[in-house]
């Protein structure tokens, strides 16, 4: 078996690894997410939770596909043509996980300091 045979065999394993990631976690969000809104008490934040949840696993998925791609176009001959799919590819799922981020929390990434500290200072003492 060459080396580049069992490169290969890796990255399938590490996209394998990434699809069910993002598989495994949205079925979990939906198990997890069916009783809490069945239950009256969590009911009103089960929507936003459950979708919290689904987004933090396709983004977890599409940083580890990210890593199946690197190795990919590292460890085969770099062509321009590779290097500019690869560029292309880590953008999407760049621009994918930065649209993910900013739904799941509501706010800007650099904005987020800002909320952190209204959260703090809000809250009742004690």
């Amino acid at each position: 078996m060459t080396f580049e045979a069992v490169v290969e065999a890796a990255v399938r394993v590490v996209e394998v690894v990434g699809a069910a990631i993002m598989v495994f976690g949205g079925l979990a969000a939906l198990v997890a997410g069916i009783p809490r809104m069945l239950r009256a008490d969590t009911r009103a934040t089960a929507y936003q939770t459950m979708r919290r949840e689904l987004g933090r696993a396709i983004l977890l998925g599409l940083e580890v596909l990210i890593v199946a791609d690197i190795i990919r176009t590292i460890v085969v001959e770099p062509t321009v043509e590779s290097v500019l799919v690869l560029g292309a590819i880590v953008i999407i799922r760049v621009l994918l996980s930065f649209s993910l981020e900013v739904e799941m929390d509501g706010v800007w990434p650099w904005a987020r300091w800002r909320m952190m500290g209204k959260t703090e200072t809000s809250s009742p003492p004690g």
